[in-house]
């Protein structure tokens, strides 16, 4: 999966737990972990961003210095880690292949007016059961896939290489 093109991400049709994910993009490009983290995990919960940005910046943490790679980043990974249960990892119950997510029916309108409305229905748009599946199982694939980059910047990164032993056991215990 990381060896695939992004595709282009309608961020503003995107939610986060605290409104749409417009700011995204920057707080990526500002390398801005600590706030990305929250926007893509609140207490246990994934969003329709996690995966999107876990894709993003699985991608460039390959080609990354291991060095280079900050705690806040690891612990970005490890609180997505942390919210996924083997409950969350079938792959039948989720909207495949993942570009899939951004199909309109799974997006929100570009209008924000109506979000109070979006979020008062039963199952607001792209929460129903198998695309809210997906945030999960696709994080936990792309972390899969990560796992030798991981595993490297163990090696080369004394800060972070408690936390990323930390990750790694629990994606091994996710891969059981």
């Amino acid at each position: 999966m990381l060896d695939q093109q992004i595709p282009d991400i309608p961020w503003q049709q995107l939610t986060t737990p605290y409104g749409r994910g417009a700011a995204i993009p920057q707080l990526i490009e500002e390398e801005h972990y600590r706030q990305l983290a929250e926007l893509i995990e609140h207490q246990g919960t994934l969003w329709q961003v996690t995966p999107w940005v876990m894709l993003i910046l699985l991608k460039k943490l390959g080609s990354q210095d291991k060095e280079d790679v900050s705690l806040q980043e690891i612990e970005l990974y490890l609180a997505v880690a942390q919210a996924i249960t083997v409950d969350y990892l079938k792959p039948t119950q989720t909207v495949q292949p993942m570009q899939k997510l951004l199909d309109r029916n799974y997006l929100w309108t570009e209008n924000e007016e109506d979000d109070d409305q979006e979020w008062e229905r039963e199952t607001p748009t792209g929460y129903e059961q198998t695309a809210f599946l997906s945030y999960y199982y696709f994080s936990y694939l792309l972390l899969q896939e990560a796992i030798p980059s991981l595993t490297a910047i163990t090696v080369h990164n004394n800060e972070a290489a408690d936390r990323l032993a930390e990750l790694l056991r629990l994606l091994e215990h996710l891969n059981k």
